[in-house]
């Protein structure tokens, strides 16, 4: 991808923290892999801003093996994104390692497997989370996979479900299967994406498995990725929600220590790339849920961010938003 409006490189450190089978990986936070937000927009800008790596949101493997000409656009990463994991989900073994096969092809870093989606529509079929009801097929599909991939396979898993919480057992079947890394949710199914997030959870399987894990569940601040990883021990942290509309977060910065301007330019960077990457109008229509979270953490009042986010012409939406937090920084 050619990047329509670049920002500066993260300063990160670029000695490596850990690494997923030969891959280094450079960075303690990393953008969650989430179904319409870690697209090529988003997720090139975060990692930009610092983070570690990049995952693209989960592709079911079904439409892979037959339909794999239209998922172009699910697929598209840009050399800079680098290390990039592709993740897929799906309940049979044999056509995820079909799908596998295919995504190779495409030259990803790592394939990672989703066994933690919690929607109905993917875990009571059997997928995401609803692996984790089938340890042996979890092991059929790692051991096929990793003997015939040439690039690491690796797993985001949950605490599974409240009456089956077997996050140890799978992270150990996982390891012994040829997984290169794990990054763990530590809510259970029925928890979705509420309720508290057991790093206790996190730490066991720390303990369990010589492979790097990564920590995910209620990292809502910088300061939280250095506490859950002083607290789990993890390699990384992994952060979704929070991200969005704050990717300064993966420099390490506090959302009210940003400047408008800075807030300005990173909206336009990102408004940008979507022009470009989705066309004219659906490019801003699939920005305005980011535009929502950006002008969240900042004074506007409720009827300007709606009057910005609700213009159909990206000319219009950069006049209003540049005037309006113009208006702030010059204060009362």
């Amino acid at each position: 991808m050619k990047d329509p409006a670049p920002l500066p490189r993260s300063t990160a450190s670029a000695a490596p923290l850990f690494h997923v089978g030969p891959v280094p990986v450079c960075g303690e936070a990393i953008l969650s892999p989430m179904d319409g937000f870690s697209d090529w927009p988003y997720r090139s800008l975060c990692r930009q801003l610092g983070s570690a790596m990049s995952y693209t949101e989960f592709i079911k493997a079904e439409f892979l093996v037959n339909a794999f000409e239209h998922m172009g656009m699910r697929l598209a990463f840009d050399e800079a994104e680098r290390p990039v994991a592709i993740q897929i989900y799906g309940d049979d073994p044999d056509e995820l390692l079909q799908a596998a096969l295919l995504v190779q092809g495409v030259r990803p870093d790592a394939i990672d497997i989703n066994l933690g989606c919690p929607a109905r529509t993917v875990a009571h079929r059997g997928a995401g989370v609803g692996l984790m009801r089938n340890p042996l097929k979890v092991a059929r599909i790692f051991r096929k996979l990793s003997a015939a991939l040439a690039v690491p396979v690796t797993a985001k898993i949950r605490l599974g479900w409240d009456d089956c919480r077997n996050y140890r057992l799978i992270a150990r079947i996982l390891e012994e299967n040829g997984a290169a890394a794990l990054a763990v949710h530590a809510r259970t199914k029925e928890q979705g994406y509420g309720g508290a997030a057991d790093w206790d959870a996190i730490a066991e399987v720390r303990a369990a498995v010589q492979i790097p894990v990564i920590g995910n569940g209620d990292v809502c601040q910088a300061a939280d990725i250095a506490r859950m990883r002083a607290h789990t021990g993890c390699a990384a942290v992994m952060i979704g929600r929070a991200a969005v509309g704050n990717p300064w977060i993966f420099a390490g910065r506090e959302r009210s220590e940003v400047p408008l301007e800075a807030v300005r330019r990173v909206m336009q960077t990102h408004l940008d790339r979507n022009l470009a990457f989705y066309g004219p109008r659906k490019g801003l229509l699939l920005f305005r849920k980011h535009a929502i979270q950006y002008l969240k953490g900042n004074r506007l009042p409720r009827p300007v961010r709606a009057q910005i986010i609700q213009q159909d012409r990206p000319e219009e939406f950069l006049r209003l938003l540049e005037a309006a937090l113009s208006g702030l920084a010059e204060g009362p």
